[in-house]
């Protein structure tokens, strides 16, 4: 497996695979990697030729005063489990590689990112739209891979792609979860022991809202507070949203007529957790 730092390297590497007709897959990442994403390079391994995995913590997705420098990172071990897991090539840039002095262009999704965790993190998704651009850019693949955890970040993705009519095809996975129902995320190491339970709300309100379902509720705001008091019951937790969505507007519903996306955002200690299910009705 190489390991690249440039993007001129990547671009040359990528164009001689590509003259020999190999199908590219792409997992974009920011590293400490976990079993969620090692689900998507594993899917990308069996989907294509050659499987690039980037590691690079984004700047431009990180607002004040959110976790950028403290950022959890461990690249000695990504680079094992994606050595092991059969991917081909790191694209490992430093932040001057990817935005070079006098860089002024950016990527915005409208509509989709003036909800959810857009409300709260204002400059995020711009971030995010931009730097999956540039990568798209650089490695070129034919299909790239992004976990459902972050269903909104999917959503924005796949609308970009299709507003700016970008022939890669993306693959949404599903979310992968510890033993006990915690959706894993490189910020659970943030999380003390006793923190722990509380972040386990998050999970286990899908159950709640499930059972409302099941009994008939179809008021939305009703769910909606059910949840909010649920996961506010947990000591350590503050809720940031919980909102029931269609699941591909995003826009926040009063009454559920069909299927439904349960999104929610919860602060448990230094941790800032998100989580989501559909709800097939």
């Amino acid at each position: 497996m190489k390991i690249l730092n440039t993007v001129n390297d990547v671009k040359t590497a990528i164009k001689e695979l590509q003259k020999a007709g190999r199908k590219v897959g792409l997992v974009p990442t920011m590293g400490f990697l976990h079993a969620g994403h090692m689900s998507l390079v594993k899917k990308s391994v069996a989907d294509n030729d050659f499987t690039v995995v980037s590691v690079f913590v984004n700047p431009t997705q990180f607002g004040p005063n959110e976790d950028l420098e403290a950022y959890p990172r461990d690249f000695e071990n990504d680079t094992k489990l994606l050595t092991d897991a059969g991917a081909d090539l790191i694209f490992s840039p430093s932040p001057e590689e990817m935005y070079p002095e006098g860089f002024s262009t950016k990527v915005s999704v409208s509509g989709i990112t003036n909800a959810l965790c857009g409300l709260s993190r204002p400059v995020h998704f711009d971030g995010v739209a931009t730097v999956v651009t540039k990568l798209f850019n650089i490695v070129n693949p034919d299909r790239a891979y992004f976990g459902s955890k972050d269903y909104q970040q999917l959503q924005v993705i796949r609308r970009m792609v299709k507003d700016l009519n970008m022939s890669v095809e993306v693959i949404g996975m599903p979310i992968i979860r510890e033993s006990d129902g915690l959706a894993m995320s490189s910020r659970n190491i943030y999380l003390k022991p006793e923190e722990r339970t509380s972040a386990l709300s998050l999970s286990k309100s899908f159950g709640l809202i499930q059972k409302l379902l099941d009994n008939g509720e179809r008021d939305a705001r009703v769910l909606r507070q059910k949840v909010v008091d649920y996961i506010n019951s947990h000591s350590s937790a503050h809720v940031d949203y919980v909102e029931i969505i269609h699941p591909e507007k995003l826009n926040s519903l009063e009454t559920v007529n069909g299927d439904i996306v349960a999104a929610l955002a919860v602060k448990i200690g230094r941790a800032r957790l998100i989580d989501n299910k559909l709800f097939k009705i």
